[in-house]
């Protein structure tokens, strides 16, 4: 949800400014800090979603095989 989230706000921004992200006035001013804002928002998403899906996966102590190869099924 947090991922959605983040991504809806993206959108609603994009609307608002409709000047990329790089190239307005303080990211010119600072390019590191515009450069590193850009990689956050491209990588926190899919970020969010693996750590999501690791907790999920030791919660609940997946081990990966399916309930018939783990009874001796094949």
């Amino acid at each position: 949800m947090l991922a959605l989230a983040l991504s809806a706000l993206l959108v609603a921004a994009g609307w608002r400014w409709p000047v990329p992200l790089l190239q307005q006035g303080w990211a010119e001013a600072a390019p590191g800090l515009g450069a590193w804002l850009a990689l956050l928002l491209v990588l926190l998403p899919p970020a969010l979603m693996a750590a999501l899906l690791i907790v999920r996966m030791l919660r609940h102590r997946d081990s990966g095989e399916s309930i018939d190869c783990a009874q001796g099924e094949r």
